[in-house]
């Protein structure tokens, strides 16, 4: 009874240290998706700002020739 609480015990502690590796993995990963977001929201309005949209709004665009 001694050796299976013992065994136990141990498996208990290595899937405590299993959770807590996944986690700073986890972590990480959260890191580095908020950085590449931040770079993407960046590089949007770069890309934004050098090229403004081909489509202009219904009020602004110029009646045909023939009117």
């Amino acid at each position: 009874m001694n050796n299976r609480i013992t065994d136990l015990e141990i498996h208990v502690t290595h899937l405590s240290r299993t959770v807590h590796e996944l986690n700073d993995v986890v972590y990480r990963q959260q890191q580095t998706i908020d950085r590449l977001e931040a770079e993407l929201k960046g590089l949007r309005e770069q890309a934004l700002a050098a090229a403004p949209s081909l489509v202009r709004k219904p009020e602004d665009e110029e009646p045909p020739p023939h009117y």
